[in-house]
């Protein structure tokens, strides 16, 4: 998911999926669906789908008397997500978090993943989440930890913003930026959840190269697009040094980084 501010346009989407996918997100799919338990007729809602990610493993561990609809604000990522998926069975929609276009009580699951943190008013997401699941429904999500939890987001940061003299792109703040597990559970209780699991899983960043990861930390995410429009230098030149302090630090062919984030389940009460 993106705020107004943050745009998944352009090649990013497919990059985003290509290189950041197995990197990143389809380690922490695979977790998040494994903790979850449905009747066969659940109504499930994803936010926040992205590139379909999350969206695939809930298709295929959901019965097909199951319904699922998936979810994004950014069209771009939405448009990429059904253009890859064209005859799985799910529902397709544009849609803000923060004002869903649901009726009350419609859904049994509602799940995220790394969307949250996105959201400008989370305690308001959280409500429209609340209201569009049935009593005792589930919410289920990630966010990332700190970025000195996740040495691949830092490397990032910190290797971008040295070819910008002033102003660095602040991107990585934001998904590595809503980690505070007190305050995450504080917000989840006042919009209406009782947290029933939450956990902190560590899992290894895997790629078959530094370069390919790099080319996923620029090129997959709008941090490219301010590189384009300020032309501190090529978006080439950029990739090859992140690249070269991923290598540095988790090998450059393989590269194997640990990454850290939390998983939390809750229900409404």
């Amino acid at each position: 998911m993106a705020d107004q501010n943050v745009q998944f346009t352009g090649s990013v989407p497919a990059a985003y999926d290509r290189y950041l996918g197995p990197l990143l997100f389809e380690p922490y799919a695979a977790e998040l669906v494994a903790r979850l338990k449905l009747p066969p007729a659940a109504n499930v809602l994803e936010l926040a789908a992205g590139s379909g990610i999350l969206t695939a493993r809930l298709r295929g561990a959901l019965p097909a008397t199951a319904t699922l609809t998936a979810t994004d604000l950014n069209q771009p990522m939405l448009a990429y997500a059904r253009a890859k998926m064209p005859d799985a069975a799910i529902t397709w929609e544009p849609a803000d978090a923060q004002q869903l276009p649901f009726p009350d009580g419609a859904f049994d699951l509602v799940a995220c993943q790394f969307g949250f943190m996105f959201v400008p008013d989370k305690l308001r997401a959280y409500r429209e989440a609340r209201r569009v699941l049935r009593p005792g429904g589930e919410l289920a999500f990630s966010v990332w930890c700190s970025l000195a939890d996740n040495p691949v987001g830092r490397i990032a940061r910190d290797t971008i913003a040295g070819f910008f003299a002033s102003d660095p792109p602040t991107f990585y703040d934001v998904p590595f930026g809503f980690h505070d597990e007190s305050v995450i559970v504080g917000v989840l209780h006042t919009a209406g959840f009782e947290v029933t699991s939450q956990d902190r899983i560590t899992l290894e960043a895997r790629s078959p190269s530094a370069l390919d990861a790099a080319r996923g930390l620029v090129t997959g995410n709008p941090v490219v697009l301010a590189i384009e429009e300020r032309a501190t230098a090529p978006v080439d030149e950029i990739v090859r040094a992140v690249a070269a302090r991923l290598g540095a630090e988790g090998g450059a062919a393989p590269l194997r980084l640990p990454m850290t984030a939390l998983i939390f389940r809750a229900r409404a009460v």
